[in-house]
């Protein structure tokens, strides 16, 4: 299967965003630890209700409160994981591109896996 931004982007029908915190924090801050754990339940039962065939962790503190465990994106992408048993793929947040341009190349390897993961565990979502 050819990764093509139109094919990337045909993947996305079905797909939903949710935070790991449900507020902003100060000054636009990665979130704390007990932030993360103070709104976790709500991110638990949205998974729960929406029964995702793929999750993707995008930045460090999703993954790690997803994997529940210290994540260095460099290291994780690539790499299978599962939530409950739902595989889970982790690469870089967007705002963490925008600063580290050299990385976006290695982000778009990310998407390509996660649209041959897609096709993989739902086909007529990542069909062609």
């Amino acid at each position: 299967m050819r990764c093509s931004r139109r094919s990337v982007w045909r993947a996305a029908r079905g797909v939903y965003i949710a935070n790991t915190v449900k507020c902003r924090p100060p000054e636009n801050r990665t979130p704390q630890a007990d932030e993360m754990a103070a709104c976790f339940p709500f991110l638990r039962r949205q998974i729960a209700l929406l029964r995702p065939k793929l999750i993707v962790a995008l930045g460090r503190p999703a993954a790690q409160a997803l994997l529940d465990r210290e994540v260095k994106i460099g290291v994780a992408r690539g790499q299978s994981f599962a939530y409950q048993g739902v595989p889970l793929l982790v690469t870089y947040h967007p705002a963490y591109l925008l600063r580290n341009l050299p990385d976006k190349a290695r982000a778009w390897e990310d998407l390509c896996r996660i649209r041959r993961r897609l096709a993989a565990v739902a086909p007529a979502a990542g069909g062609d």
